[in-house]
């Protein structure tokens, strides 16, 4: 499980609480401009007050009510989401903060009925008896507020245990760890609203919108979420399209408000909402709920899929890069070591002391610049002069033997991947060159702004049958073609050609 530290957890909190608190003190601001545009209309109950012929001062009996009542709501929800929750769900001064909520609540439901006394107070003029009409307020009042705050109080404890009370849940956690952050963003999502729908719509009268609100939306969460995770990958392992998954999740959609009308049926007796419910819950679930979570999996799991199987490839590359790159440095240290034995046997020391030291030149080379992924241009190509001349120490005696370079010196800052460009030189001169016959070795090397023009020419001779290189194929070419498809893909054009006589290679590599 996924643990965030203290300071990067900490910090997160803050943040969401800055949120909270704007999008809170946003939502007041926008009440009080309401009761204000209201209030310059003179709108209100003006009317109802006039049909009791009762006095009506839009300040005294709309505006001052009003503010009062959300007032006193944005101020309950901020000491309960910011001060009492988190002091009791971290189990600090546990009794003091009941004590507080206790109080704030009933605090709360005196100011709501005194402010409807004045706002509503053609009600009481209505009822036979001005004792009941206040009971009725007040009764009123009590049920609003008491679930207004326990929604407040459900809100806040979530905001603070919600993430790891997911995170005991056993069988979510067999799926991705993004899971119970999804989950738990969208039911404080849908918590928020119904605190909205609760501020706007009074329960005691728009029974039926809060009801549709109650059902309709975690339903739908919790399909969205069964789609994403289980429906859909199952359909998509067994190679089933849209059209299967959208008629079974119709299915499914009748089957669950099936179960929600048996397991409601005793409510339905207050009115049409349940029935209202179920059926906006079904038409969200085929029509909103069933896309949405197919486009979510396709354009993010599947992609997740994707990303994760390139990752694998180019791990498999990386690797066979590191094992091509391995190949190459033993079989070129065999080979200039019998350059160097057979150099010995000709000459005295000084000739062996000159190839020594060019060999101790691009074994430095390799030790320490070819273990890098990247090198500069002009080392690669200090480390090929080096070779060239070891191996022209092998033939300088043989007259019948001619080796031409033109490799350009590089001033420029281009970068190369290191000992890609060796595997030619070093074919040329071990299937190139004969002691005992005519030969030659053609090498050019230039660059023109950022790509490198390379050719190698060299002549084929007829191997005798006791030639130990004879059957041997080697591996240099092959291993350079594999590193310039993994690390020059689209960037460079390699031509092969052979003749009876002559072996071709050019190679255009634009460098970075």
């Amino acid at each position: 499980m996924y643990v965030l530290s203290g300071n990067v957890a900490d910090s997160k909190a803050k943040n969401i609480n800055q949120l909270e608190f704007w999008i809170s003190t946003t939502l007041y601001i926008l009440a009080l401009i309401g009761i204000c545009t209201s209030t310059s209309y003179g709108t209100g109950n003006a009317y109802r007050f006039a049909e009791q012929n009762l006095d009506y001062s839009v300040v005294r009996n709309f505006f001052l009510p009003e503010v009062f009542k959300i007032s006193i709501l944005y101020i309950s929800f901020l000491l309960i989401n910011f001060c009492f929750m988190p002091q009791l769900a971290k189990k600090n001064n546990i009794t003091l903060n009941v004590i507080l909520s206790v109080l704030i609540t009933a605090f709360s439901i005196v100011i709501w009925m005194v402010a409807n006394t004045y706002s509503q107070a053609d009600r009481l003029v209505e009822e036979d008896n001005i004792g009941h009409g206040y009971d009725i307020l007040f009764g009123e009042a009590f049920t609003y507020i008491f679930l207004l705050y326990l929604l407040f109080n459900i809100y806040a404890y979530f905001s603070e245990k919600g993430l790891a009370l997911l995170e005991k849940i056993s069988f979510l956690k067999h799926y991705n760890k993004s899971i119970f952050i999804e989950i738990f963003t969208s039911m404080k999502i849908w918590l928020i609203t119904m605190m909205v729908f609760a501020v706007v719509f009074s329960p005691t009268r728009d029974y039926e919108i809060v009801v549709v609100w109650v059902i309709a939306p975690p339903v739908n969460i919790a399909f969205t979420f069964l789609s994403i995770y289980y429906i859909i990958p199952n359909l998509r392992k067994s190679g089933k399209k849209f059209g299967r998954y959208f008629w079974g999740n119709v299915a499914l959609t009748a089957m669950i408000c099936l179960l929600l009308l048996l397991l409601l049926i005793g409510f339905m007796r207050n009115g049409p909402a349940i029935p209202i419910a179920l059926i906006l819950t079904s038409i969200c679930m085929i029509c909103i709920a069933t896309p949405f979570a197919w486009y979510i999996y396709k354009n993010k799991f599947e992609k997740q899929t994707e990303i994760q199987m390139l990752k694998t490839e180019l791990g498999k590359s990386d690797a066979s890069l590191n094992f091509l790159k391995s190949q190459i440095n033993p079989h070129f240290l065999f080979n200039a070591l019998n350059t160097l034995f057979g150099t010995a046997l000709q000459e005295n020391a000084e000739r062996t002391g000159e190839g020594i030291q060019k060999l101790g030149d691009m074994m430095r080379f390799m030790l320490h610049e070819n273990t890098q992924d990247k090198i500069s241009l002009t080392r690669e190509v200090e480390y090929l002069n080096n070779y060239i001349d070891l191996q022209k120490l092998r033939t300088s005696r043989s007259a019948d033997i001619k080796i031409d370079t033109h490799i350009e010196e590089q001033i420029n800052n281009l970068q190369i991947t290191p000992m890609l460009l060796i595997p030619f030189i070093e074919n040329a001169f071990k299937h190139g060159i004969s002691l005992q016959q005519p030969s030659y070795i053609k090498i050019t090397l230039q660059t023109k702004e950022s790509t490198l023009y390379f050719d190698i020419s060299n002549s084929i001779y007829t191997k005798t049958d006791h030639d130990p290189e004879k059957l041997k194929s080697g591996i240099g070419l092959e291993n350079v073609k594999q590193r310039l498809s993994l690390l020059y893909y689209g960037k460079h054009e390699l031509i092969i050609r052979e003749t009876a006589k002559e072996f071709f290679v050019h190679l255009t590599l634009r460098l970075d």
